[in-house]
């Protein structure tokens, strides 16, 4: 799969980056304050094993550490794994089923205890195998996984039960943050309202609902790193207020991603003073039917509502105001595993007659007795794509006779309302990191498998395609299951509406540097590689300050 997989990177993992003001040959300098928009109200909780959410990430990455990671030099690539905890990416023995870590001897918890490989497994269990009333989403990537083991502080064992190539990207998550053994030990709820991480800035404070801030970890063990003496993240769910704060540089940029009108606009008022960076993004929009509510746990219904969107047709127009962007499947377009367009022309809702989609959809609903169909859809208060996406999928449903409505939420009822299933249809997102389809695909497994799943149904069949695909090591093979997968799920079943893939740009003020763009919003956030040039920070020297004035400054 290596191969394949270096191939998908050269076809959409490139980024289009404009030049950033700093000279090829200047050098980082140290200090200053990064402050930045977060597009949300707040996060549902900080604990990131538990959560799916950018609200998270944003607000609580630079204060943690991770095993391995994709390099924050390289964010577009699919295969550059790097260590950010261990000390060397090894090699897998038992044919490729065990791989093991060394864990730097050096790192400190924010609370000044030493992090040791115990610390790790702890914190991998928990996401792998969840104890009872923990939540972890992405349990279910970790199928892999048999043993997490430390047997001594400075080496983590991972036993495989089978090898893959979506064992190493699962593992480079930046969800799977490592916490303290003795916390969770104590409380693994804790996490959910508390921060203690090794990352390269240590929590500061919180003003619930507007800003969450950090300060430099001097003991971080990067060294050298971080630049930044501080980071201060404000929370605002509009997209206006968010570009009025970059325009007037209260904020020095956004890291989720803006549509393409939004960005012409900034750049016209700004000029040179704003970097744009662009990407494909690992991100798309879908509507889950929850199946355990009538009438979606009619497959005819479900079917309906799929035939009567004009993905075609809309994604031109709607791009240009909002993020979503490109018709696809479920597996990220120009992947290896992805449908061609042939393929996904025969599944319900990608038909190239819209017409005779929209006739199909009115037939079925009225076979189900449901052709006078009212109902409302529960959306999150976020401007991008959520609520441009809520309105394009009323009008798109009128078309067939149908009155629906949306509910509009914050994102923590929201999410909490997606997790009890007390609602009907949800509109919702699949965003993913690094670029690996048979990992990214497993959101749609039965809801017994992965609580991912706001559907609510079972799907044994669809199960075995997938674990069939999962250990398939032949790519054209692994490929023509991977489609059989599309089918039963997008079409057969049509247990979700599958919307549109996303195009992410984001802006920063050129005084910005040390950051790339990836395929994904939840990489590259623990900003411990950024700084700032003149005149924002003028008093950034070339070298950091003596630590009694350094501390000074971090105490201010």
């Amino acid at each position: 799969m290596r191969p394949a997989l270096r191939l998908a990177a050269a076809v959409f993992g490139v980024a289009l980056i404009t030049a950033g003001p700093a000279a090829a040959d200047e050098k980082p300098k140290y200090g200053g304050t990064l402050t930045y928009m977060i597009p949300a109200d707040s996060p549902p909780t900080f604990d990131a094993h538990r959560e799916n959410t950018y609200a998270t990430i944003h607000s609580a990455a630079p204060f943690y550490s991770v095993l391995i990671r994709v390099n924050p030099m390289n964010p577009g690539s699919t295969t550059d794994i790097v260590c950010d905890l261990c000390t060397a990416m090894p090699e897998p023995t038992d044919g490729g089923k065990t791989w093991t870590f060394k864990v730097h001897q050096n790192v400190k918890f924010h609370n000044g205890d030493k992090l040791t490989a115990e610390d790790v497994a702890a914190s991998l269990n928990k996401v792998a195998f969840p104890p009872k009333g923990v939540l972890s989403p992405r349990s279910s990537t970790f199928k892999m996984v048999d043993k997490i083991e430390a047997p001594d502080p400075a080496t983590v064992v991972i036993r495989l039960k089978f090898a893959t190539s979506a064992f190493l990207p699962a593992l480079a998550s930046p969800y799977n943050w490592i916490y303290q053994k003795k916390v969770l030990d104590t409380d693994p709820h804790w996490y959910e309202q508390n921060m203690l991480g090794s990352g390269p800035f240590k929590f500061a404070g919180l003003e619930i609902g507007q800003k969450i801030k950090g300060v430099r970890n001097p003991d971080y063990y990067h060294k050298g790193l971080p630049y930044l003496d501080a980071i201060a993240g404000i929370y605002a769910p509009k997209q206006a207020v968010q570009l009025d704060a970059i325009r007037a540089d209260r904020a020095a940029g956004e890291f989720r991603g803006y549509p393409p009108s939004a960005m012409e606009q900034l750049k016209s008022d700004l000029g040179d003073k704003v970097v744009m960076q662009s990407n494909d993004w690992n991100c798309a929009s879908l509507v889950w039917f929850n199946q355990q509510k009538k009438p979606f746990d009619d497959v005819r219904v479900r079917r309906a509502l799929n035939l009567a969107i004009d993905r075609w047709g809309s994604a031109p127009g709607l791009s240009k105001v909002a993020l979503s962007k490109t018709v696809g499947s479920v597996v990220f377009p120009g992947s290896p595993l992805a449908p061609n367009k042939d393929q996904l022309s025969s599944i319900a809702g990608f038909w190239p007659d819209i017409e005779k989609s929209r006739a199909e959809a009115k037939r079925l609903l009225q076979e189900a007795g449901a052709e006078n169909l009212s109902f409302e859809i529960l959306n999150r208060n976020v401007d991008q794509p959520y609520k441009y996406n809520g309105t394009w999928l009323i009008d798109q449903w009128s078309k067939i006779g149908l009155n629906v409505t949306q509910r509009v939420v914050p994102t923590g009822p929201w999410f909490a309302t997606l997790r009890s299933g007390d609602f009907s249809v949800g509109l919702a997102g699949n965003c993913n990191s690094i670029v690996n389809p048979p990992i990214d695909v497993a959101t749609y497994l039965p809801s017994s498998v992965n609580s991912r799943n706001y559907g609510y149904y079972e799907d044994p069949q669809l199960l075995d395609i997938y674990e069939k695909m999962l250990h398939e090591t032949d790519a054209d093979k692994q490929r023509g299951v991977m489609y059989q997968y599309v089918k039963r799920l997008m079409d057969d079943q049509a247990h979700i509406a599958f919307l549109l893939w996303w195009n992410r740009t984001v802006p920063l003020r050129s005084y910005v540097n040390g950051w790339k763009i990836g395929p994904s919003h939840y990489l590259n956030q623990d900003l411990g590689t950024v700084w700032l040039s003149p005149p924002q920070c003028g008093d950034c020297a070339a070298q950091p300050p003596p630590a009694a004035k350094r501390a000074e400054a971090i105490a201010k």
